[in-house]
Protein backbone atom coordinates (compact mmCIF):
# COMPACT_ATOMS: atom_id res chain seq x y z
CA UNK A 1 0.00 0.00 0.00
CA UNK A 2 1.22 3.51 -0.81
CA UNK A 3 -0.30 6.86 0.08
CA UNK A 4 -0.46 9.09 -2.98
CA UNK A 5 -0.98 12.41 -1.22
CA UNK A 6 -0.43 13.37 2.41
CA UNK A 7 -1.63 16.49 4.19
CA UNK A 8 -1.38 17.92 7.66
CA UNK A 9 -4.29 20.13 8.73
CA UNK A 10 -4.30 22.85 11.34
CA UNK A 11 -7.78 24.34 11.43
CA UNK A 12 -9.29 27.13 13.43
CA UNK A 13 -6.04 28.61 14.74
CA UNK A 14 -7.08 31.77 16.60
CA UNK A 15 -4.56 34.57 16.85
CA UNK A 16 -5.07 38.16 17.97
CA UNK A 17 -3.21 40.54 15.64
CA UNK A 18 -3.17 44.08 14.23
CA UNK A 19 -3.83 43.83 10.48
CA UNK A 20 -5.97 46.23 8.49
CA UNK A 21 -6.17 49.26 6.25
CA UNK A 22 -7.98 51.51 8.73
CA UNK A 23 -5.82 53.10 11.46
CA UNK A 24 -8.13 51.81 14.20
CA UNK A 25 -7.56 48.22 13.02
CA UNK A 26 -3.82 48.44 13.60
CA UNK A 27 -4.34 50.08 17.00
CA UNK A 28 -7.22 48.03 18.43
CA UNK A 29 -6.49 44.72 16.68
CA UNK A 30 -8.83 41.83 16.02
CA UNK A 31 -9.06 38.08 16.26
CA UNK A 32 -8.05 36.15 13.17
CA UNK A 33 -8.73 32.53 12.26
CA UNK A 34 -6.29 30.52 10.16
CA UNK A 35 -6.83 27.17 8.45
CA UNK A 36 -3.79 25.39 7.00
CA UNK A 37 -3.58 22.38 4.72
CA UNK A 38 0.07 21.41 4.34
CA UNK A 39 1.28 18.89 1.78
CA UNK A 40 4.29 16.82 2.78
CA UNK A 41 5.47 13.24 2.66
CA UNK A 42 5.04 11.77 6.14
CA UNK A 43 5.32 8.14 5.05
CA UNK A 44 8.40 7.58 7.26
CA UNK A 45 6.58 8.97 10.30
CA UNK A 46 3.62 6.70 9.58
CA UNK A 47 5.88 3.69 9.14
CA UNK A 48 8.18 4.25 12.13
CA UNK A 49 5.96 6.27 14.52
CA UNK A 50 8.68 8.93 14.69
CA UNK A 51 8.14 12.71 14.75
CA UNK A 52 11.33 13.33 12.77
CA UNK A 53 9.56 11.99 9.67
CA UNK A 54 6.82 14.62 9.65
CA UNK A 55 6.08 18.25 10.51
CA UNK A 56 5.76 19.33 14.14
CA UNK A 57 2.40 21.07 14.71
CA UNK A 58 3.74 23.22 17.54
CA UNK A 59 6.63 24.46 15.40
CA UNK A 60 4.24 25.26 12.55
CA UNK A 61 2.04 27.24 14.92
CA UNK A 62 5.09 29.09 16.25
CA UNK A 63 6.07 30.19 12.74
CA UNK A 64 2.51 31.30 11.93
CA UNK A 65 2.14 33.17 15.23
CA UNK A 66 5.40 35.04 14.66
CA UNK A 67 4.33 36.15 11.16
CA UNK A 68 0.92 37.19 12.46
CA UNK A 69 2.62 39.47 15.00
CA UNK A 70 3.98 41.63 12.15
CA UNK A 71 1.31 44.15 11.15
CA UNK A 72 0.17 44.33 7.52
CA UNK A 73 -2.64 46.17 5.77
CA UNK A 74 -3.92 43.29 3.64
CA UNK A 75 -4.80 39.71 4.47
CA UNK A 76 -3.45 38.76 1.05
CA UNK A 77 -0.01 40.00 2.11
CA UNK A 78 -0.16 38.16 5.43
CA UNK A 79 -1.01 34.88 3.64
CA UNK A 80 1.94 35.24 1.32
CA UNK A 81 4.28 35.99 4.24
CA UNK A 82 3.05 32.98 6.22
CA UNK A 83 3.48 30.64 3.24
CA UNK A 84 6.97 31.95 2.55
CA UNK A 85 7.92 31.51 6.20
CA UNK A 86 6.59 27.93 6.30
CA UNK A 87 8.55 27.00 3.17
CA UNK A 88 11.68 28.56 4.69
CA UNK A 89 11.24 26.79 8.03
CA UNK A 90 10.14 23.34 6.80
CA UNK A 91 12.07 21.90 3.87
CA UNK A 92 9.79 18.83 3.60
CA UNK A 93 6.78 21.06 2.88
CA UNK A 94 5.75 21.08 -0.79
CA UNK A 95 2.41 22.94 -0.75
CA UNK A 96 0.59 25.37 1.55
CA UNK A 97 -3.14 25.97 1.34
CA UNK A 98 -4.00 28.82 3.68
CA UNK A 99 -7.29 30.46 4.61
CA UNK A 100 -7.09 33.59 6.72
CA UNK A 101 -10.19 35.23 8.20
CA UNK A 102 -10.74 38.42 10.17
CA UNK A 103 -13.59 38.24 12.66
CA UNK A 104 -15.99 41.19 13.00
CA UNK A 105 -14.47 43.32 10.21
CA UNK A 106 -15.26 47.06 10.45
CA UNK A 107 -17.26 47.35 7.23
CA UNK A 108 -20.72 48.38 8.38
CA UNK A 109 -22.28 44.98 7.76
CA UNK A 110 -23.47 42.17 9.98
CA UNK A 111 -20.73 39.68 9.18
CA UNK A 112 -19.01 36.95 11.20
CA UNK A 113 -15.77 37.02 9.25
CA UNK A 114 -14.16 37.91 5.94
CA UNK A 115 -11.11 36.26 4.49
CA UNK A 116 -8.88 35.09 1.72
CA UNK A 117 -7.58 31.73 0.55
CA UNK A 118 -4.43 30.94 -1.41
CA UNK A 119 -2.48 27.86 -2.47
CA UNK A 120 1.28 28.11 -2.74
CA UNK A 121 3.63 25.48 -4.16
CA UNK A 122 7.34 25.27 -3.58
CA UNK A 123 9.27 26.35 -6.66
Amino acid sequence: MKATEMYIHLEGLKIFAHHGVLPQETIVGAEFIIDLKLKTDFSQAALHDDLSGTLNYAEIFGSVKEEMSRSSQLLEHVCMRIARRLFDDFSALTEVNIRLYKQNPPMGADCDKVGVEAVYRRE
